[in-house]
């Protein structure tokens, strides 16, 4: 063997992660120079077991206070450890609140964020009047009436492609996306009622979603749901492009990314 073929670096591996946190004490996915991030986080403890600065991406940056069951990651390395190896060495090395389920490796044009077909969010909200200190991080306690009937007719009308821009957060980038534009595809929107635990549950999936979009499409949602505004109503907003019309953001400890579709 020559010298040149002994000391050729080794191929770049494409590494996949599947992760969950609670986001209560980070300050959403991306780094921030001053704050803690899970991103920041994440590659921290990935510096550490491959000994170098590693740059890794999400499906997409979730807001501060945003849980995540299965957020997808990808980042390339030569490192040579096996995945089982490399998924146990990570955990080791990052707080309870970070967690990776799994690490496999990919197609070398596999990306994270570019590669998405889907995205599914579910939104918590507890209506119990007392709410247990074992949930509070993960719901959002509004222990008020909401006609769950009409909440279910206006979220109907997020479904099919739409310009979003009265559910956008005003003046924000766009969470997955640098182009202008505001329109995006949702597959599916439905609220989810439990009786017995007291948890009313709103899921939407789509392509892709804007800055603040599901808690302001779950705030609209919340005004429909006391009567604030008609199912009706949720047609008018969406046509008007005009975030000031659109119900309040919901607090983000409700929110948790549930699944990433490729």
């Amino acid at each position: 063997m020559s010298r040149t073929t002994r000391d050729a670096p080794a191929p770049l591996r494409n590494l996949r992660l599947l992760l969950s946190y609670d986001g209560t004490d980070f300050h959403g996915w991306q780094r921030q120079p001053t704050l803690p991030t899970v991103q920041a986080c994440l590659e921290d403890a990935a510096a550490k077991i491959l000994g170098g600065p590693v740059k890794i991406y999400a499906s997409g940056r979730t807001d501060a206070g945003v849980h995540a069951l299965a957020q997808v990651a990808n980042f390339s390395t030569s490192c040579r450890i096996p995945v089982a190896n490399l998924e146990k060495a990570l955990n080791d090395a990052l707080p309870p609140s970070v967690r990776v389920r799994a690490v496999d490796e990919v197609a070398p044009d596999f990306h994270a964020r570019y590669a998405v077909r889907s995205k599914t969010y579910r939104y918590r909200i507890l209506q119990s009047d007392v709410c247990s200190p074992f949930l509070w991080r993960y719901v959002w306690h509004y222990p008020y009436p909401l006609d769950h009937r009409r909440m279910a007719e206006g979220a109907k009308v997020f479904i099919g492609e739409h310009d979003f821009t009265s559910f956008a957060a005003a003046g924000s980038a766009d969470e997955d996306d640098p182009e202008p534009s505001m329109v995006r595809s949702v597959f599916s929107s439905r609220i989810l009622r439990r009786e017995r635990s007291g948890i009313l549950a709103y899921e939407v999936c789509g392509s892709g979603f804007l800055h603040h979009m599901v808690r302001n499409l779950l705030g609209t949602l919340v005004d429909v749901g006391r009567g604030r505004f008609a199912p009706d109503d949720v047609v008018r907003i969406l046509r008007a492009r005009d975030r000031t019309l659109a119900g309040p953001t919901a607090p983000a400890q409700g929110l948790c990314l549930m699944r990433v579709e490729y």
